[in-house]
């Protein structure tokens, strides 16, 4: 499904801006890899810290999942330890770039018990890559500690991923939340190609 959201995105890019295509570095080492273009067709990569620029963002109650306020991109400048500081909170993100990996959104919190970073999402594929899916999270989440939750939801066709940021390779305590929500986006993007590869399941 990956690359068959990435070649729709390719195809409605390229038809408004004249067979250019203005992508990241996750979609571009896919595409180049894969040869899911054109030869008339130019990539230009983008500024990766623009990624989440058009996000929606909300701080919300944990206990509640009440929204506490709208956020802009610049709230997400501040040091990923703002969510050790308010650990009532949680983040809330949208992109339409999620939609490219199946996820809706991403919630990030940390945990009142282990005291790490707790990513959660919702992720599109199919129930029965659960295998993959678990030996996948269980290769790269790195650590003797790391762990993760993986339950199906049959009502929306998704499984409900959560793991902590904490074991993902690339992880610092000094990294700002805008980076920590594009190494959550990376580790995904990841995670499906592999899964999709690995299943050749790439149409």
């Amino acid at each position: 499904m990956l690359h068959k959201r990435m070649k729709q995105y390719i195809s409605s890019e390229s038809m408004s801006e004249k067979h250019k295509v203005e992508i990241y570095q996750e979609e571009k080492e896919l595409i180049t890899k894969y040869e899911l273009i054109s030869n008339d067709i130019t990539l230009i990569e983008k500024d990766p810290k623009t990624r989440f620029l058009d996000a929606y963002i909300e701080r919300c109650d944990k206990e509640t999942e009440e929204t506490l306020a709208e956020e802009s991109f610049v709230f997400l400048e501040q040091p990923i330890d703002y969510l050790q500081k308010h650990k009532n909170e949680f983040l809330y993100l949208e992109s339409n770039w999620l939609e490219l990996i199946g996820v809706d959104a991403i919630s990030l919190e940390v945990s009142d018990v282990f005291g790490t970073y707790d990513v959660m999402v919702g992720l599109q594929m199919q129930k029965k890559f659960e295998r993959s899916l678990r030996e996948n999270l269980s290769k790269e989440l790195v650590g003797e500690e790391a762990r993760f939750e993986l339950i199906f939801n049959p009502k929306d066709g998704m499984w409900d991923l959560n793991f902590a940021l904490n074991y993902v390779e690339g992880f610092s305590e000094e990294m700002s939340l805008e980076e920590a929500y594009r190494l959550i986006y990376r580790f995904i993007f990841k995670l499906v190609e592999r899964i999709e590869v690995g299943s050749k399941d790439v149409n």
